[in-house]
């Protein structure tokens, strides 16, 4: 039974640096509805992902039809509605990298993580992707980790440098 009322649209803490930086995008885009998707990108940059509220927070503030802003999300594969972990690893799988070893990167992650392409630990704390290709073939085999471009890594390095990430993290 529907009673004709909207449910509101939850806004975003004013206080928080992430909404601060979102705000200023939307500002200096001009509120434009044209600006849509680098707004959807700072967004992504200041919280990993897009949550939920976030996308509601843009559609009302640049005055669009939530169906347009999720259309968009859910049409361009580099917007995720869900958090990739507070640490990620995308490993390169074009043909260089595949050539040269991005498999066993990732079987040497699934082994020592349990992690599988597209998945993050139930903690949260590390997330695992494979990309097409990430235009570095002269690094092949390449991955980056929490956006730092690992060149010519070899599994064992691989699995050091996340594991150091994860236990410094612990200690934070």
């Amino acid at each position: 039974m529907s009673t004709g009322k909207t449910l509101p649209i939850a806004d975003l803490p004013q206080d928080d640096p992430r909404v601060k930086q979102l705000n200023v995008k939307m500002k200096k885009e001009g509120y434009k509805p044209d600006a849509l998707i680098e707004i959807l990108h700072n967004a992504q940059n200041s919280y990993g992902y897009l949550p939920l509220n976030v996308l509601q927070y843009i559609s009302k503030v640049l005055k669009l039809p939530p169906s347009r802003v999720f259309g968009t999300v859910s049409f361009y594969h580099f917007f995720s509605m869900k958090s990739k972990g507070e640490h990620t690893c995308l490993v390169c799988t074009g043909t260089a990298c595949y050539v040269k070893g991005a498999q066993k990167l990732l079987d040497s992650i699934e082994g020592k993580f349990g992690l599988k392409q597209g998945q993050v630990s139930e903690d949260g704390k590390l997330g695992v992707q494979a990309a097409r290709c990430i235009g570095a073939c002269g690094l092949a085999p390449a991955a980056i980790v929490d956006d730092e471009v690992q060149a010519k890594v070899i599994a064992d390095e691989l699995i050091a440098k996340l594991t150091s990430k994860l236990q410094a993290h612990e200690q934070n």
